[in-house]
């Protein structure tokens, strides 16, 4: 089975974010970057899925040289081969970024056979447009769910689970086909060093992208504004309990709580 994973890189978890001056983009000077979680958790979903039944697993990412690093990681956890669609790391629209995508995978297969498995990031977790996926699967006319935390193989089909309230929505979609997954999914694997060193030995092919801009345009970026948070002790443990007890009421009085 060829299972292809499209992965994006962004800035790592927690990290403090700073717009530049013109509000236009991200200030990458002293940030530090990573696999998109969902992203990561589909990667691992298609390692899984290639050590039941057989096959390659195909990571492919658009974005700067840079993004190389991501596509490593990949490699140090399983992945087989690794495509970059290189850009000059300018951020792009959700319908150029799926064009690029789409026209990539179609000269992909047409160099190596068609992926039966599609697995993308339910959304990137920078932008989190939720959409690149879905614009992808309709330029390929390929069947697609996203938001899923369950995926089998049954034969020439998948069976995918997504969740809602109470329980589970529960898809089979015939192969070839492409699915959104979510973190939780599965527990990524960290990489070996036996892993790391094999994936400084998988060759990286370079695409150049081919689409255009599309329909939509950022405004600008915003960062809200910090809060300071004031924290009062209202009693430790060798605190007078009645003295206590008359601060928590004056504090329910403060917050109108108490009518």
């Amino acid at each position: 089975m060829r299972v292809l994973v499209c992965a994006k890189r962004v800035p790592a978890p927690g990290a403090r974010i700073n717009v530049t001056d013109d509000g236009l983009a991200v200030e990458t000077a002293h940030l530090g970057f990573t696999t998109s979680p969902h992203e990561e958790c589909a990667v691992e979903q298609a390692v899984q899925v290639v050590d039941a039944v057989g096959g390659s697993v195909t990571v492919l990412t658009l974005g700067p040289p840079e993004a190389e690093e991501q596509l490593r990681y990949a490699a140090s956890v399983g992945a087989n081969e690794l495509v970059l669609v290189a850009t000059d790391g300018s951020p792009w629209d959700p319908q150029r970024t799926a064009e690029a995508l789409a026209v990539a995978i179609t000269e992909l297969e047409a160099d190596g056979g068609r992926f039966d498995l599609v697995l993308f990031g339910n959304e990137s977790a920078d932008a989190g447009g939720y959409q690149v996926g879905i614009r992808v699967a309709r330029h390929l006319r390929r069947p697609m769910v996203n938001g899923i935390k369950g995926l089998d193989l049954d034969g020439d089909n998948i069976v995918v689970r997504r969740p809602v309230d109470g329980g589970y929505e529960v898809y089979r979609l015939p192969l070839p086909a492409m699915v959104g997954v979510k973190e939780g999914i599965n527990l990524p694997r960290y990489p070996t060093m036996r892993g790391r060193l094999a994936s400084k030995k998988v060759e990286l092919m370079t695409l150049t992208p081919d689409a255009e801009p599309g329909g939509q345009l950022m405004l600008r970026l915003s960062t809200p504004p910090e809060t300071a948070v004031d924290t009062e002790v209202l009693g430790t443990a060798d605190s007078d309990l009645d003295e206590v007890a008359v601060r928590v009421v004056d504090l329910l009085d403060e917050l109108g709580v108490l009518s």
